[in-house]
């Protein structure tokens, strides 16, 4: 099948081939595999000696913040890792943490190794002795402290892209493209005894005797070299396997209070088992550290192998079960693509050794195939776009923040009730930049940045598509919600509602006041040309965006929504620093880095300018001759002559509420004394009109 659908890659073919030492030679990429293949020249009949190839052609995981890694992979024709080379990545701890040595480190760790392996990565707990070290079937890489999940899914990208290449070249087991992996049928219930799930093969088991433990050392040096002095038929071991997502297997292994706390545990696309021995020999010895891969258990499908983690919790024999000596609960990763109604290969390693100082050690694989039964799966249709996945995926959080836009939407287009009284305004107000703050910024990852802007940029620039912007559907509501306010309220919707950075900025003002830090204003003068500098920063990154790429990457940090929201200050300390001294400067000038910094408000200013309405109702004493709302304006809005600028306007609704009270509208407080009513504006006008 296929492979050539994915993304093109970003280095050319000389530039592979500047990479490649004479005398073998790199040729042109075949029509159905975006690998280039490569040659010697002292064997040019001989076929291509190797591959070599991008990741993101053929494994576009997403990374810790959804940009898949970009490595340089390549492969002999037997399937051995030649070298792994580091094109691009955005963790960001590696990007502004630990430096990207570290990831160096662990990258080269792959040369020599074969795809044919158990390739595993190591926790700061796990047990890495010299018996698995030497193990020719297992290895086990040095991981990296603080980036434990960022190097397992490198480990993944490395493996799933190099299986791809090796099963359409190079004839490894199992399919060039899979199809989408089979669903567990949740609502499939029956109670089913131990000895019934093993009857019909949902739970699987291998007896090993001596003599077949023997027979895996046959024709090795390892043969012989057993000294139980057993009998041939005497039991070393019975392995046993059951597939726990499918609930009458978890149900009658776990019991329905086990069952349960897996199913909630477990992730997406997660997988567990349970593995568990009895007889003489256990697959695990008293070296395990729970929370680790077991060193003697590896796992493979069609030809991958995949890493099981034990789900540290102690799962007592289930009812019916002989007596055992071990049992576990196991789980793959969530990136895994692992399909639970095919084959899967579980290996039990033995191990046999010659001498005791240096000690020569010798290993032999035992398997057990497991497929479950196919009654407890249900194939997929037809796969989805894979960003309609992540708009399903995320259907929850897209929901609870469509709620939350049509209930500000409701605020704003009907204010007066809720902005009259001042408590129930500052209520709704804190409460909901608390939702935005924690929710839609820390939770939701919905930070809308600049970055999109200038990314967008970039993309059209490069003549590609802006497709991309599909896969984070969280913040292409907010957009496409942003986008529609500019022509119903103007820019404030986002500002003053929507921007988590916006919503931080106002809690430190808050904390300020409460410190007793005393709110001050910058002089005029200054506080214009800051408001104009907005402009020239996000003119600079415009321009750099479509001229010089990697010049706006760096330069888009002026912004610290990254550091603040998207990484919640998980970062270096320079980042953090400038994040925290945005916030102090926001406790005692009130929203600093909105008013005078922001190159995305200043985009939100024009995009404001679409406004259709002047929706803020004002009067004629508005400005002429009163003053209150200007002076209690914490944004400075309001021009003296009672006008409101709404490129200024971040749409706190606190003029609103004091227009409509009588006990705060100067100029109601007039009418009222000489007994006279005014008529209170209820509908907006054009932008050209004005209330009355």
């Amino acid at each position: 099948m296929s492979l050539a659908s994915a993304a093109a890659g970003q280095l050319s073919r000389d530039e592979v081939a500047r990479r490649i030492s004479p005398p073998l030679v790199v040729g042109e990429k075949p029509a159905d595999t975006p690998a280039w293949p490569i040659s010697s020249e002292l064997t040019p009949d001989a076929g291509p000696v190797g591959w070599v190839f991008e990741s993101s052609d053929l494994a576009p995981i997403p990374g810790f913040e959804g940009t898949p890694y970009n490595l340089l992979i390549q492969i002999d024709s037997t399937g051995k890792l030649i070298d792994v080379e580091l094109l691009r990545q955005h963790e960001p701890v590696f990007l502004s943490g630990l430096g990207e040595a570290p990831l160096h480190a662990f990258l080269a760790q792959y040369a020599g190794l074969n795809l044919s392996q158990s390739i595993t990565v190591s926790t700061a707990y796990s047990d890495r002795g010299s018996a698995r070290r030497d193990d020719p079937n297992r290895v086990v890489l040095d991981g990296v402290t603080k980036a434990t999940a960022s190097v397992r899914i490198a480990n993944q990208t490395v493996l799933t892209a190099a299986l791809a290449v090796a099963r359409a070249q190079l004839g490894f087991a199992g399919p060039a493209q899979q199809t989408p992996p089979a669903e567990v049928r949740e609502a499939l219930f029956e109670v089913r005894s131990f000895a019934q799930l093993l009857a019909d093969g949902a739970i699987a088991k291998l007896r090993l005797s001596r003599a077949d433990v023997d027979a895996l050392f046959a024709g090795t040096d390892g043969a012989g070299l057993d000294s139980s002095g057993e009998a041939p038929d005497a039991l070393v071991t019975e392995l046993y396997v059951a597939y726990l997502n499918a609930p009458t297997i978890g149900r009658a292994i776990l019991g329905d209070a086990g069952y349960t706390h897996l199913h909630d545990f477990l992730e997406p696309g997660q997988h567990a088992w349970w593995v568990a021995s009895a007889g003489p020999d256990a697959f695990i010895d008293a070296r395990f550290v729970r929370g680790t891969a077991p060193e003697r258990l590896g796992m493979k499908q069609h030809g991958t192998p995949f890493e099981l983690r034990d789900f540290d919790i102690a799962p007592a024999p289930p009812p019916g079960a002989p007596p055992l000596n071990a049992a576990l609960v196991l789980r793959t990763s969530p990136l895994s693509g692992l399909d639970p109604a095919a084959e899967q290969l579980f290996e039990l390693s033995f191990t046999r050794q010659r001498g005791q100082i240096l000690p020569q050690r010798f290993y032999g694989n035992a398997t057990l195939a497991y497929t479950p039964p196919a009654a407890y799966f249900r194939l997929p249709p037809t796969p989805l776009p894979e960003w309609l996945i992540a708009w399903r995926e995320r259907a929850v959080e897209l929901s609870i923040i469509g709620i939350a836009l049509l209930v500000l939407s409701v605020a704003l287009a009907r204010p007066r009730w809720l902005s009259v009284s001042a408590r129930r305004l500052r209520s709704f107000r804190l409460g909901f930049l608390a939702f935005t703050l924690v929710y839609i910024g820390w939770i939701a990852q919905g930070q809308l940045s600049i970055v999109q802007i200038t990314g967008a940029i970039k993309t059209l620039a490069a003549e590609h598509g802006l497709t991309s912007f599909l896969y984070d559907p969280v913040s292409l509501l907010i957009m496409a919600f942003t986008l529609l306010s500019f022509f119903m309220w103007g820019r404030g919707t986002f500002c003053g509602w929507l921007c988590p950075f916006g919503a931080l900025q106002e809690f430190a003002a808050l904390l300020g006041a409460r410190l007793g830090l005393k709110a001050r204003k910058l002089p005029p003068r200054l506080a214009y040309a800051l408001d104009r500098g907005r402009y020239v920063i996000l003119l600079v990154l415009v321009v750099s965006a479509a001229l010089a790429p990697a010049m706006a990457s760096r330069l888009v940090e002026v912004e610290p929504f990254k550091t603040a929201i998207t990484v919640g200050f998980d970062r270096a300390w320079p980042f953090v620093l400038y994040a925290l001294a945005l916030l102090a400067l926001g406790a005692v000038y009130y929203k600093f880095f909105c008013r005078y910094l922001c190159p995305l408000g200043a985009a939100m200013v024009i995009g404001g300018k679409l406004r259709l309405l002047d929706w803020l109702p004002r009067r004629a004493e508005c400005g002429q001759p009163c003053q209150s709302c200007r002076h209690r304006c914490a944004y400075d809005a309001i021009d003296r002559k009672g006008t409101i600028r709404y490129q200024d306007c971040f749409q706190c609704l606190d003029c609103v509420g004091i227009y409509h009270d009588a006990a705060r509208c100067a100029p109601l407080l007039l009418y009222r004394r000489k007994g006279r009513r005014i008529v209170l504006a209820s509908a907006p006008t054009t932008s050209t009109g004005t209330p009355s």
